[in-house]
This record gives structure tokens, sequence and C-alpha cells, in this order.
């Protein structure tokens, strides 16, 4: 069996978080057309439904043993930031602002990612990388504010875009922690289905209470459906198992690339409109993941005695 090298770890590592990120890109167009057919908090319930049934089909098919009781802890941890926390959040603050502001503040999430990945599990990383990071934060939101971001402000879906952002930070970095005693499709497969309880019954109550305001249409059923198998799981896959490859704080920098796919994805399937500036923050962008990946560790300097 031929032993990789710490630098094709890492590759490899990357290649599983952009396939991850690839994934989570097309969440957007997806959800903007599952909402013309289904109420909002549906779209955010029901996506987790049909991940947790598609993981205990999986997991009893496998036979996978019940996690660890040490591992139910981040698991749920995990579970309120993935299945709740960020999908809940943001459709409360899309009634009250724009998603381009939206995307002001959630372009600082590959950043917060990082800080709590150190924070929470200890690694390092140098300056080098903290300007690379910064540098690829600073051109998504000068990206999210020249697509309208600086429009519709509204401090209360400020407050709730934070919140869920911070969630979000906090599950990955959870999730790709137990991915060292556990792999990762299995992470995210428990976390989907200890949510079932409150999700199943949750969606029954929106989908009698809401159905009859919507005509939902095919495209619609389509739309949701693959917000559970991709965005909601298979993509959690690839991005947990890219993280525990790559570390937390280096991988989750890849996340800076989704904003720029999923406008590609809103162009080719709804018709919007790529700009030169666009394709410039796409440059810098890039740029600095690729900077972020090149720095090197912070070296350890034990304390004196």
């Amino acid at each position: 069996m031929t032993t990789l090298t710490p630098r094709q770890i890492h590759l490899r590592g990357l290649s599983w978080a952009f396939l991850g990120v690839l994934l989570f890109s097309f969440s957007v167009p997806l959800t903007k057309v599952a909402v013309g057919g289904f109420n909002p908090f549906l779209t955010a319930t029901g996506r987790a439904v049909i991940a947790g049934v598609l993981a205990a089909l999986i997991l009893s098919v496998n036979r996978v043993a019940w996690p660890a009781r040490a591992l139910i802890r981040p698991l749920l941890l995990t579970m309120v930031g993935a299945v709740f926390g960020w999908p809940i959040l943001i459709a409360i603050a899309l009634q009250y602002t724009t998603s381009a502001h939206v995307a002001v503040i959630a372009a600082f999430m590959p950043l917060s990612t990082a800080i709590i990945a150190v924070a929470r599990t200890h690694e390092r990383v140098s300056a080098k990388f903290w300007l690379a990071a910064s540098v690829g934060t600073v051109a998504l939101v000068v990206f999210a504010l020249g697509r309208g971001g600086a429009s519709s402000p509204n401090y209360w879906a400020d407050l709730l875009v934070v919140g869920a952002m911070l969630f979000s930070s906090w599950c990955y970095v959870e999730g790709a922690a137990v991915t060292k005693v556990m792999p990762g499709w299995q992470v995210i497969s428990w976390v989907v289905v200890f949510a079932l309880p409150i999700t199943v019954p949750a969606s029954m109550l929106l989908w009698f209470t809401t159905s009859a305001d919507y005509a939902t249409t095919g495209a619609q059923w389509f739309a949701l459906i693959m917000l559970g198998i991709s965005s909601m799981y298979f993509g959690f896959f690839a991005w947990y198992r890219g993280l525990s490859m790559a570390g937390i704080a280096r991988g989750s920098q890849v996340q800076q690339l989704q904003a720029l796919l999923t406008l590609l994805w809103s162009a080719l399937l709804l018709g919007e409109t790529v700009t030169w500036p666009t394709v410039l923050a796409a440059g810098v962008v890039i740029a600095s993941v690729i900077w972020a990946q090149r720095s090197r560790r912070a070296e350890f300097i034990a304390p004196e005695e």
C-alpha cells in the first residue's frame, strides 16, 4: 500500500473540500426554485427529512454501530448548526432583507470557521494564512456590495445572519473534529438521523398548514429533493473528509469559492448576468485561496522555563 506524503494528503483534502463546496454551491439556486412551491421553513426541514431517511437506509445497509457515548454531544452540536441554525435563521432573515445583503455578512464564514477551528482544535496557522484569508474575505465583501449588498439594511436581519454564520462555522468545526474517530459520511449520517424526531413532525405540520397556499410543480419538488440529497447530505460527505485531511482552518478557505460558483449556476440556470467586476473578484478570491494553502503552518515555540 502506497504511503502518501503530507503534501499529497493535503492536496487530496482540498480536492474533497472543493467537491463539497461544489455541491453546496447549488443550494441557493435550488432553494430559489423550491421556495416558489413550498413554505420557506419547509424547504429547511423537508430537505433534512430527505437526508435523514437516506442516511438511515445507508447506515442500516452498512450495519453501522451506534456512535460511542462520547461522540453524541459533538454530533448533536453539529446537528443544531447544520440542520436548524443556518437554514432556519437564514430563512427568517431573508424575509427582512435581500440575498445580496446576506452575502455581505456570509462572506465572513470561511474566516470565522478558521478562527473557531484554531480556538477549538488548536490548529496552528501562520500570519501569512490569516493575511490570505482576510484578502479573500474582503474581495467577497466587495463583490457582494457590488451586487447590491449595501441595500435593504435591517439590523434584526443582520443579527440573524451573524447567528446563522456562527452556527454554520461551529458545526463545520465540530463535525470535522469527529472525523478523527469516525468517517465523515457517518458523521453527517448520524447528524441528520438524530434530527428526524424533530424534522419529521415539523415538516408534516408545515405541509398540512401551508401546502394549500402553494401550487407546487415537478421542478420545485425536484429542487427540494436535490437539496436534501446534495446540499444536506452528500455535500457533507466530501466536505468533512476534506477538512479532516487538509486541516479545518486551511480547508475551510476553499468555501470562499462557493459564492462565485453559486453565481455561475445562477447565470447558467436562472439567466443572471456575470459582469467584469465579478470576474475580477473571482480572480482575487481564487488567488487568496491558493495563497492560504501555500502558507506554512505556524511553528510551535515552547514556552521558556
